[in-house]
C-alpha cells in the first residue's frame, strides 16, 4: 500500500524519520535480499506483479540499472514481505569501497549485485541516490535515495 507524503512536519524523531521525509513501501521478495541491498522491480514476473515483487538489484548493465527502486531495510527470503526505502534517508546501504566521501551520485551497474557505485560518465540510468558519508569498512554508508517509484 502506498504511503502518503502530503503532511510534512518538523520534529526530532527516530533516526531515518527526521522531518518525516523518508518514504517506505512494502514489496514481496522474489529471492534472497539482505538488509542494505539496493533492490529493483522484478522483470521476470508478469503483469502488475513486476512492480509488486523486488529482487536484489542485478549487476548486468554497464550503463546502469534503471529498474532500481530503493534500499531494503531488512533481510527477506523469497515470498516474504520486505520494506524498502523508496525515497529519503537510508542507513547502511551497500556501496562500493570507492564511495569515499559524501555527495557521490550512486548507480547500480555491472560491478556487483545489490551494491551501488559512483555514477560514471557512460551510465545511462539515472542516479538512484547520493552518499551522505564515506563508505565504512563493511562497504556500507548512509545514503539519500532518489524517488523513482
Amino acid at each position: 500500500m502506498a504511503t502518503s507524503s502530503l503532511i510534512q512536519f518538523l520534529s526530532a524523531g527516530e533516526a531515518g524519520d527526521t522531518s518525516n521525509r523518508r518514504q517506505i513501501e512494502t514489496f514481496f521478495a522474489n529471492g534472497a535480499i539482505a538488509a542494505g541491498d539496493w533492490v529493483q522491480f522484478d522483470p521476470n514476473k508478469t503483469g502488475a506483479d513486476r512492480t509488486l515483487y523486488v529482487i536484489e538489484a542485478t549487476a548486468t548493465l554497464a550503463t546502469g540499472n534503471p529498474l532500481v527502486v530503493g534500499v531494503a531495510l531488512e533481510a527477506a527470503a523469497a515470498d516474504e514481505q520486505v520494506r524498502v526505502v523508496v525515497a529519503g534517508y537510508a542507513e547502511n546501504a551497500n556501496v562500493a569501497a570507492a564511495v569515499n566521501a559524501a555527495g557521490i551520485a550512486l548507480v547500480v551497474d555491472n560491478t556487483l549485485a545489490g551494491r551501488a557505485v559512483a555514477i560514471a560518465a557512460g551510465d545511462l540510468a539515472p542516479a538512484c541516490g547520493v552518499s551522505l558519508e564515506a563508505a565504512s569498512v563493511g562497504n556500507t554508508c548512509d545514503v539519500w535515495v532518489f524517488k523513482q517509484f
